[in-house]
């Protein structure tokens, strides 16, 4: 499986690292100074607090090459490495055996076609986004919450005021997102994609019917258990979820990345 070529344009590399020094007076520490990831979750208005800066808790480099070859790791690049993303980040229908993929035929068929997830200048969009080896940073106020991703500059609303979901919304890379709280765990509900994204790098195809439902668990500091689902009936038969882990970094921060419309890198993949 020719996975790395695709994988190797899925980001551009950030600039260099800012406030390497700065420790965030707010972060819980261990009595060696570090930041303590098992203390409880902040609280803001009586509800989990899921502000701060997320990676997702990468697969090993063994369990990616048992399920994606011996060579996986062989063109890695620095920062992107094969151990810095999760599994689903290639293949987003990993759990089903072959003869259960809930793909139709067309789907399976843009698939066979597809070159993957081929950035250009193009956002990545979700649940890839969160899933590869960039991180994202999560701001939140009483009634919306912002992620800003690292890995395409680009930025996404969930509005937490109660507003309904739009009736008839304007196709967007990353949808429309309204949140709610079910006890300390955000469901977040997004509508109205356009239908140029794909789900993982291998390219999975998504139409404008995707709807997608995450919802969010800060089970301590320093973790943050996430579900997705996704529901897309004209390119699948059923439903289907994922679950992952991301691990706070604490004292740290999302980076500027720009994808600059003179980008010339792509058209040299695979030479």
């Amino acid at each position: 499986m020719k996975w790395i070529p695709i994988l190797l344009i899925a980001s551009v590399l950030p600039a260099a690292p800012q406030w390497l020094n700065y420790h965030d007076a707010r972060t819980p520490r261990t009595k060696d100074g570090k930041p303590n990831l098992a203390a409880p979750p902040p609280r803001v208005n009586g509800k989990p607090d899921l502000s701060g800066v997320w990676h997702v808790e990468p697969t090993s480099l063994a369990e990616m090459k048992q399920l994606f070859g011996a060579n996986v790791d062989t063109l890695d690049v620095p920062g992107m490495e094969a151990d810095t993303i999760s599994k689903y980040a290639v293949n987003i229908l990993l759990d089903f055996k072959p003869d259960d993929v809930p793909m139709r035929p067309q789907t399976a068929a843009m698939l066979r076609t597809s070159k993957g997830y081929v950035g250009s200048c193009a956002p990545i969009g979700i649940p890839l986004t969160y899933l590869v080896s960039e991180p994202d940073e999560i701001v939140q106020s009483p009634r919306q919450i912002v992620m800003m991703f690292e890995s395409d500059g680009t930025h996404r609303q969930i509005h937490t005021d109660g507003r309904p979901l739009p009736k008839d919304p304007e196709p967007a890379w990353l949808g429309y997102s309204v949140g709610k709280w079910e006890g300390d765990t955000l469901v977040v509900e997004t509508i109205g994609f356009n239908d140029r994204g794909v789900l993982d790098l291998m390219g999975h195809p998504h139409s404008e019917a995707l709807r997608v439902v995450e919802r969010y668990y800060r089970r301590d500091f320093g973790h943050l258990d996430v579900e997705v689902t996704i529901d897309d009936p004209k390119m699948y038969t059923k439903p289907f979820s994922i679950k992952f882990t991301q691990k706070l970094l604490a004292d740290s921060d999302v980076l500027e990345n720009i994808c600059a419309e003179n980008e010339k890198d792509v058209v040299h993949i695979g030479q």
